[in-house]
């Protein structure tokens, strides 16, 4: 199971059907993202394809000569443009290609509006979601929930982003979903509906095991998303932040021209696939090695042409040594802004702070440091969360204390005003009604049975290798009890009557409410160390904290109080 290979198919389809001659790819905003995440330009103009646009943009010139490959999502809006488009057609031919179902109505009015004849084909590929990774997808939807139930657009919107993921990847799944969340099984039950309606686009080669869509709700592991981050991959989004493989830096400093804006993608580059996963220590290591190789091999470039076999050598390794050069520039700059942001933020004191509120039971040196040395605005959000859940009362309290205390009392160094402090006891409360204990469907750090207690003992003898990425997201010991059989039909119950008799191996899991790259971590260390499992890994977003999580829980109408009155009370748990 490959996202990005699924997508990339379809697309290599549509060029391949429309035969030789000169493209153009009109597509819209969604299914730009779609193909620009699987396909570089440079890839695609390779292919005959010398135009790109959008359906929506008013200022398209008729352009006889070329061929139209038209990539849509089967909305009404793009219906009416290509409606409107065939009537006065710009292009000398058409294949149209939708992202998902269309229905025959939709059909029926492009055929009528076709009087030139121009559309040769018109069919459905199903890459109606964005591929970040081979083994993760999003639908980069922000908002999905309204309090604890489905906003309609996007339910409707989430179940076609699921069904095209199905159908790209020939999967018709058993589906299980969180019993304390309203809105997986609401999703659970439109899928299912989609499944059963069309049947027959469902009617793939039958497995041994069939295949397992677990949906799951992102309140029941709300401290995942405030957590800072130190893999590669996941730090740059949470600092910059990743939106379809795009970094912008143009607010770094003294940034050139050329670097505003990076793609980073692990189909198209060699060191960013190498070391998405690796913490950032490794990558300072290897961004260095990288540096060294680049100097090594500079001077043999630059070396004195003095015969024709001299010219020819330089000429076939001149596009290798100029994509390095701009694969070294690229990873310098975007490492270096992450230095730059890591030291401005004091992250890796933040970092210690949240991991030892979220992973330790005792609290105290958290607590100092919290009050002596974090500034951060979103240390404060991630840490009280995690205490209130960890915590018998007396972190949540005195964390709260540090927020009430007037700006004059607090340490040098760390930002005050009233202003701050009253945001972030809004987000703190915010974020506790929307992943508090009552809200959790499973208990996020206290283990029940004798068997997980001693499994907790046993791995904090053991030690830890590293303090800043010691936490492991509740997914990941949900997917393991998936994969031995052992996850409670009570807690995540099949929809319909048949149930699974053996271990699953294919599975796609969901979560409403969004992912995050931590999670992806854990979905690509799972499928390394099972063999025979593969897991793909979806969300309605991919979360950073700021711009994106507590975006989400605000959206949701989980917006705090900013009384004192109204802090939520602690709340009696022991650590998982």
């Amino acid at each position: 199971m490959n996202a990005v290979l699924a997508v990339r198919q379809y697309v290599s389809k549509m060029i391949e059907d429309s035969g030789p001659g000169m493209k153009v790819l009109l597509m819209d905003r969604e299914t730009t993202g779609a193909v620009s995440v699987v396909y570089t330009q440079s890839e695609i103009l390779q292919r005959e394809v010398y135009l790109f646009e959008r359906l929506d943009s008013p200022n398209r010139e008729p352009m006889k000569h070329l061929k139209a490959i038209c990539f849509l999502r089967p909305t009404k809006e793009n219906v009416e443009l290509l409606v409107q488009e065939l009537r006065r057609p710009k292009y000398s031919v058409y294949f149209i290609y939708f992202s998902n179902v269309i229905s025959k109505s939709d059909v029926k009015a492009l055929a009528e509006a076709d009087e030139q004849e121009v559309v040769a084909e018109v069919q459905e590929f199903y890459g109606d979601y964005i591929a970040v990774n081979p083994h993760v997808f999003s639908l980069n939807l922000l908002g999905c929930c309204r309090g604890r139930s489905w906003d309609p657009a996007q339910l409707t919107r989430t179940t076609q982003g699921l069904t095209a993921l199905l159908l790209s990847l020939k999967k018709c799944p058993m589906i299980r979903y969180q019993l304390s969340s309203e809105p997986a099984k609401r999703l659970a039950e439109c899928v299912k509906q989609v499944i059963t309606k069309e049947y027959e686009l469902f009617d793939f080669r039958r497995t041994e095991v069939p295949p397992l869509l677990l949906i799951l709700d992102r309140s029941d592991d709300a401290i995942t998303p405030l957590l800072n981050q130190w893999t590669y991959q996941a730090m740059v989004h949470e600092l910059l932040g990743i939106n379809n493989n795009r970094i912008d830096l143009s607010r770094v400093p003294g940034i050139s021209k050329d670097l505003r804006e990076v793609v980073l993608s692990a189909e198209n580059d060699e060191f960013y696939a190498n070391n998405m996963y690796l913490n950032f220590a490794e990558i300072g290591t290897n961004i260095k090695n990288l540096m060294e190789d680049f100097q090594r091999r500079k001077p043999k470039e630059q070396q004195k042409l003095e015969s024709i076999a001299d010219m020819k050598a330089f000429v076939e390794n001149y596009p290798q040594f100029k994509k390095m050069s701009g694969t070294v520039s690229k990873h310098v700059t975007v490492v270096g802004e992450l230095s730059r942001l890591v030291a401005e933020r004091n992250l890796l004191e933040v970092s210690e702070v949240e991991q030892e509120l979220a992973c330790q039971s005792d609290h105290s040196s958290a607590l100092q440091a919290e009050q002596c040395r974090v500034s951060a605005e979103r240390a404060a959000a991630a840490a009280e969360p995690a205490a209130v859940g960890a915590g018998r009362g007396s972190a949540g309290d005195a964390l709260r204390a540090a927020l009430r205390a007037p700006r004059q009392q607090r340490p040098p160094g760390a930002a005050g005003g009233a202003a701050r402090p009253r945001r972030q006891r809004q987000l703190v409360s915010a974020v506790v009604e929307y992943g508090g204990k009552r809200v959790r469907g499973s208990d996020l750090f206290s283990p029940k049975d004798a068997v997980a207690i001693t499994k907790q003992f046993l791995k904090g003898l053991k030690g830890i290798e590293n303090v800043y990425t010691q936490h492991q997201p509740l997914l990941q010991e949900t997917l393991d009890q998936l994969i031995k059989g052992k996850l409670k039909d009570s807690q995540y119950p099949y929809l319909g009557p048949n149930t699974l008799r053996d271990r699953p191996q294919d599975i796609i899991v969901f979560l409403i409410g969004g992912a995050t790259y931590e999670e992806a971590l854990a979905v690509f260390n799972l499928n390394r160390s099972n063999p025979g499992v593969r897991i793909v890994l979806g969300g309605t977003t991919i979360h950073n904290t700021k711009s994106s999580f507590l975006e989400e829980v605000t959206a949701a109408g989980f917006r705090g109080r900013s009384t004192e009155s109204s802090q939520v009370p602690p709340r009696s748990s022991s650590r998982r």
